[in-house]
């Protein structure tokens, strides 16, 4: 078990398997040492997050979604480094949609939830620039979806 994943352990983190692709792409592509990982949707087991900010979901559950999406984020980081996730190096960069209402302004409150769960997580490799942007609407309804750039070895 690697060192990341003691700290998740810790944390009552378990990485499910990496999600596959819902359509016509891949979950991640390596150039370099630089691992571009596709958007993960709001997803606890079988379960979709879903909801729109402003209208029924209140800021702590959109970012419980957007925590959900980070721990979806390191499944497919792992995934990419062949099960060793302590071959991540730094969190580069997150773009968090957030299903809300046009109305709704919180929406980097929300995509808080991934990255103070990276932080905790990772530590120092866990800082990252990021954009939390307003979607009018997300693929299944889900409340959030994030992609994230990392630097890998």
């Amino acid at each position: 078990m690697s060192q990341f994943e003691k700290t998740l352990a810790t944390m009552g983190v378990s990485l499910p398997d990496a999600p596959a692709p819902a359509a016509n792409y891949v979950p991640w592509v390596r150039v370099g040492d630089m691992l571009y990982v596709s958007g993960q949707i709001a997803k606890e087991g079988d379960r979709l997050l879903t909801g729109k900010l402003g209208a029924d979901m209140d800021v702590a559950a959109g970012a419980h979604a957007a925590r959900a999406c980070a721990i979806a984020l390191l499944a497919q980081v792992k995934a990419a480094c062949d099960g060793d996730l302590d071959r991540l190096l730094r969190v580069v960069r997150l773009t968090g949609f957030v299903n809300s209402t046009p109305e709704f302004t919180e929406q980097p409150q929300v995509i808080n939830g991934a990255s103070d769960f990276l932080g905790e997580a990772l530590g120092e490799a866990g800082q990252h620039a990021r954009a939390a942007v307003s979607a009018a609407s997300l693929p299944f309804g889900v409340a959030v979806e994030i992609d994230g750039i990392f630097q890998i070895r």
